[in-house]
């Protein structure tokens, strides 16, 4: 990369948490200039909506919604194709929230009559809406390691995770391409009651092992909560830091 290189992050504002997102990027943005006395890269954000603003992106963000009318609304945009292009073969960083992680996932259990169109990438089958219910939204901390030092050490405070109809990985998909990287399981939430799971009268309790909540497999990045409806910019930090190292291990 240049001494100063411009990077161009988009936000898919079909609907959703798009703003909410935009703001929390920004802010992030603005933190590592701060924290920079010569900062490397500039950001410019946009919202996207049509294929020609995806274009001038170097990764994008999917925000929480729902995921139906998102999938819906890209479709009649001209947007789906393109969309699958940008995460499948341009392999650009993606990160789904929510919504977003149910798109970018191939396979989906417990959607809607008639099902829904995916743009995936992500070698994982998330059942939707696992927690439950809007009126069943919840807050829990977090552990999540990968946020911390080099050292791997968790020294921070816990994350606010924001858990509204959320969706959760059941299941790490095989990858048949020799190509694909294997999916990172990134985080878990223990010790939830699942009253979403199919085919059980009652609410049962998770193990141990917790739900899959925070995935990652090569370009793409998935979180069940949500990280634009807090005020920690942590996540979004983080994120700017991989799409500036993915670009320089492009450019070099």
């Amino acid at each position: 990369m240049t001494a100063t290189a411009l990077l161009t992050v988009g936000v898919l504002a079909l609907q959703g948490g798009f703003y909410e997102h935009l703001t929390l990027l920004r802010a992030a943005a603005a933190h590592l200039a701060d924290a920079e006395s010569r900062p490397s890269v500039e950001y410019s954000f946009i919202e996207v909506r049509t294929p020609e603003q995806l274009a001038q992106c170097s990764a994008l963000v999917i925000p929480g919604g729902e995921s139906t009318t998102i999938s819906l609304v890209a479709a009649a945009s001209g947007l789906l194709e393109p969309l699958r292009h940008f995460v499948k073969v341009d392999k650009k960083p993606t990160w789904g929230t929510c919504a977003g992680l149910i798109l970018l996932s191939d396979q989906v259990s417990a959607t809607k009559k008639g099902g829904q169109e995916l743009i995936g990438g992500l070698a994982v089958r998330v059942h939707r809406n696992h927690f439950g219910r809007q009126i069943e939204s919840f807050n829990a901390p977090l552990s999540l390691p990968f946020l911390s030092g080099d050292d791997g050490a968790q020294t921070e405070a816990p994350y606010p995770g924001v858990f509204i109809r959320a969706p959760v990985v059941e299941e790490v998909l095989s990858t048949s391409s020799h190509d694909q990287q294997p999916v990172q399981i990134l985080a878990k939430l223990p010790g939830r009651v699942n009253k979403m799971k199919e085919g059980m009268s009652q609410a049962t309790t998770k193990d141990d092992a917790g739900d899959v909540i925070a995935v990652r497999q090569g370009n793409i990045l998935g979180t069940s909560f949500h990280p634009e409806l807090t005020t920690d910019l942590r996540m979004h930090v983080w994120w700017l830091r991989q799409i500036v190292a993915a670009s320089n291990k492009q450019s070099s």
